[in-house]
């Protein structure tokens, strides 16, 4: 396939405006900001809790017709509106043997080729997995030369994360780290933007070998949590934590397709990780391409 950064596209290079508008988040109290966020959005107070959804229903045009609880005035705070629920048919699943699904609706910002460890994350910016998994060199072996996908969630979009194919849990890694913002203008901008922000990437077993559903926190994102072990976020953020899954610590964790991994308390991005040879990205997966949970996005071979 063509890769987006084969394509070259005309606005996906920083421009001298794009460097100006993003120097002031080098000095923001990143962690600080999310705290007093966490905190906003989970007033239960009805005027507060209700101008807060309103405002962002209107200025975003959320689409509630697919959520379990259509009124957005039920919800008890804005944090329970944002990581909202979906109709069990909102979102069909990609069911053919070896579909790989969008663990989440957004907008692809990148997918292609992991060529000598390093991803691609905008015209002259790249990342490495090694520090995308926490410097582990054997955690990061695995997908040397394979394939990623970079999926950026807006605030209108559905905030659950899902597995895009069966699986079974090997490792979650919290990796500390700034909250940069995740818009496009800050994408192309900030130098390893993925592998500088917060974290959470969980490691699975799966049909196309290990697979890496990576969690990537920003501003004002107050929380990040998985299924099976809640909220990973905010924590310590002095150094990498780790957690080993499976028989021999006698805790195991397998979810199928489509079922739910995690979810950000406010947005973020996903970055999804394979190794070579096992899988293929459906032709159509190019920066900016809208995509649903659920929706086939490539393919085991």
């Amino acid at each position: 396939m063509t890769t987006t950064k084969e394509a070259g596209a005309a606005g996906d290079q920083a421009t001298r405006g794009d460097l100006i508008d993003t120097l002031p988040q080098y000095f923001l109290p990143h962690h600080f900001l999310s705290g007093l966020m966490r905190a906003f959005t989970r007033i239960n107070i009805p005027a507060v809790k209700n101008w807060q959804i309103e405002t962002v229903v209107k200025k975003y045009q959320v689409d509630l017709s697919t959520a379990i609880e259509p009124n957005p005035l039920a919800y008890a705070n804005f944090n329970r509106f944002f990581t909202r629920a979906l109709r069990p048919d909102a979102r069909p699943l990609a069911t053919e043997s070896g579909a790989i699904a969008s663990p989440v609706d957004g907008r692809v910002s990148q997918a292609g080729p992991i060529r000598e460890g390093r991803i691609f994350q905008a015209k002259g910016q790249e990342f490495s997995a090694l520090e995308l998994l926490g410097g582990s060199a054997e955690r990061a072996k695995p997908f040397m030369n394979g394939q990623f996908a970079t999926i950026y969630l807006s605030p209108r979009d559905y905030h659950r994360i899902h597995i895009p194919l069966d699986g079974t849990l090997t490792e979650m890694v919290h990796v500390p780290g700034r909250l940069f913002s995740v818009n496009p203008k800050t994408v192309r901008s900030v130098p390893r933007l993925f592998a500088r922000n917060e974290r959470v990437a969980t490691l699975f077993d799966t049909p196309a070998g290990p697979m890496a559903v990576v969690m990537v926190g920003a501003i004002f994102v107050s929380g990040m949590e998985t299924v099976w072990a809640g909220e990973v976020t905010p924590g310590p953020r002095s150094r990498v934590r780790s957690w080993n899954y499976g028989s021999a610590n006698g805790e195991s964790v397998s979810l199928r397709k489509g079922d739910e991994l995690g979810r950000f308390n406010m947005g973020s991005t996903v970055v999804l990780l394979f190794p070579p040879g096992k899988t293929d990205w459906t032709t159509d997966l190019v920066q900016g391409k809208a995509v649903n949970m659920g929706q086939k996005i490539g393919r085991v071979r």
